[in-house]
């Protein structure tokens, strides 16, 4: 049997390369559109719809109402209008930003007021402990909202709406439905009225609540974009499981969150108190619809994980506008309750187009 001899190396495949085409394999792709790339700028900057909305307004406006409208009082009196809005509306945010809701915001905020007037006058404590102990109330009552959405596991719809009874029920029941009147806290509790002093720069009148309102949301702004909770609160608010692969402690991210809320809402309720003079257990009745409408038309989604804290003070900015305008204009008061309710289904609508976005 003769030894098989090894064949001679041929490269024929080097003849097949020889004349064949050098070009890379490119696929053809339609360069995206304006408004492709206009919807991802939305998408990448959320507080972008409301700042134009708020930019519109107030060109819209003032070129109907001239100097009436554009004087530096009338622009400073929006703040002062929205003050309230824009303090229980950062508490909102927080929430929402999670994928929850807080109906109960506006409880809160009056409950904490109570307490801080009727610890002051019924009990005879130094009004800063008085404020201290409405501090306190708020974030319990945040707390008990908090453990029962994220170790009970009840929707966050249910909880708040049944704690904005309770809340509402003991409120009246404490204060007995007495309103400590301005004069008395001026006289003995001026502190109280604190966030309802003001101060002028030039033509402009702004008042403690007001400046109170823009410091709020600047820190949150910080913290929401710059420290971990902050991110860990958006990936709780995208996706509560993968976050919580990644390491995030999900219950007691969302019960941190529920108890700012409510330290926030105590807040509201000092500012209310100086906004309004007085101590009342009817004021503020529909602080947590008012809070929602600013959430939602500064570009917030109902869906969590998406939105800025400065789109929500933009918000109320449009809905102060707006309110402002009307009246000078002297139209009904329906007209302004109507055009709010367009602009929350078209910043709804607009939501839902922008995500689409991401996909």
């Amino acid at each position: 049997m003769s030894e098989p001899v090894a064949s001679t190396p041929h490269n024929d495949y080097e003849k097949v390369l020889k004349d064949s085409s050098k070009d890379v394999a490119s696929f053809d792709h339609d360069k995206p559109s304006a408004l492709h790339k206009f919807r991802h700028f939305l998408h990448s900057n959320p507080s972008a719809v409301s700042l134009i909305v708020l930019v519109v307004s107030l060109f819209v406006f003032g070129m109907t109402l001239g100097g009436k409208f554009f004087s530096a009082f009338s622009l400073t009196l929006i703040l002062q209008q929205v003050a309230i809005t824009g303090i229980v509306g950062a508490a909102q945010s927080l929430v929402i930003m999670t994928a929850g809701i807080d109906l109960s915001v506006g409880a809160i905020m009056v409950l904490s007021s109570v307490v801080m007037g009727q610890f002051s006058f019924r009990y005879g404590l130094p009004p800063e402990l008085a404020i201290l102990c409405g501090f306190i109330t708020g974030a319990l009552c945040g707390f008990i909202n908090g453990v029962l959405i994220a170790k009970v596991k009840l929707p966050p719809f249910i909880v708040t709406l049944g704690m904005w009874q309770i809340v509402l029920a003991s409120n009246f029941l404490y204060s007995s439905n007495e309103t400590i009147r301005a004069q008395e806290i001026e006289a003995n509790a001026p502190i109280l009225q604190f966030f309802g002093e003001t101060f002028r720069v030039g033509g402009a009148v702004f008042t403690y609540g007001v400046i109170a309102m823009i410091l709020l949301v600047a820190v949150l702004w910080y913290v929401l974009n710059h420290t971990a909770w902050g991110r860990h609160l958006y990936a709780v608010g995208d996706d509560p499981e993968a976050a919580d692969l990644s390491g995030v402690n999900v219950q007691r991210m969302l019960i941190s969150v529920y108890v700012l809320s409510g330290v926030i809402c105590a807040l509201a309720g000092w500012a209310l108190i100086g906004r309004i003079g007085s101590v009342s257990p009817t004021a503020g009745q529909f602080a947590n619809i008012e809070s929602i409408t600013a959430v939602v038309i500064g570009g917030i989604s109902l869906f969590g994980g998406r939105g800025s804290i400065l789109g929500m003070m933009f918000g109320a900015l449009i809905v102060g506008v707006f309110s402002l305008g009307l009246r000078l204009l002297g139209t009904d008061v329906q007209w302004t309750y109507l055009l709010i309710g367009v602009l929350i289904i078209v910043a709804v609508a607009a939501d839902q187009w922008i995500r689409k976005a991401s996909r």
